[in-house]
């Protein structure tokens, strides 16, 4: 009627991203949790979430962003955390970002970390450790069972 095709796609590239099952590498959709939110528990999951309530309690995801209404009492791990908002707990993420607005009170974990001006952070700033690789290797011959060398 309107000259549009009976085939033609009217899916909306976000959500059809992530329902591609071709083999291809999909983009999800980031769960929120909106202004007028609390949560008191732990939330865990495999993609990205966006965080505008209270949660107190345990987070576990790949990618959280805390907005600038944001709030967390608790343990955060993840792989990216871009913070706006308030922390107050630990966090343990490879890449974290404190932007302008954001208030950290605890300890970060990180790979990476960097603060906009105006970021506040109490806490320490605790590089990964990497593990050793090498071993060290001591012939069992040469050493007794209390520790000293043999003779």
């Amino acid at each position: 009627m309107f000259n549009k095709r009976a085939d033609s796609d009217t899916s909306y590239p976000a959500l059809s991203a992530s329902l591609d099952t071709s083999g291809r590498k999909s983009h999800k959709v980031a769960s929120v949790i909106g202004e007028d939110v609390t949560i008191d528990g732990s939330i865990s999951g495999q993609g990205e979430l966006h965080l505008d309530g209270t949660v107190r309690g345990e987070i576990t995801v790949e990618r959280l962003s805390i907005g600038e209404t944001g709030q967390v009492e608790g343990t955060v791990t993840a792989e990216t955390v871009d913070i706006r908002g308030k922390l107050t707990g630990t966090i343990s993420a490879k890449q974290v970002k404190l932007y302008g607005t954001a208030h950290v009170d605890g300890d970060i974990t990180h790979e990476q970390l960097s603060m906009e001006p105006g970021a506040y952070f109490q806490g320490r700033s605790l590089k990964f450790q990497r593990q050793i690789t090498a071993s060290v290797h001591v012939p069992a011959a040469s050493v007794g069972l209390d520790g000293f060398a043999e003779d």
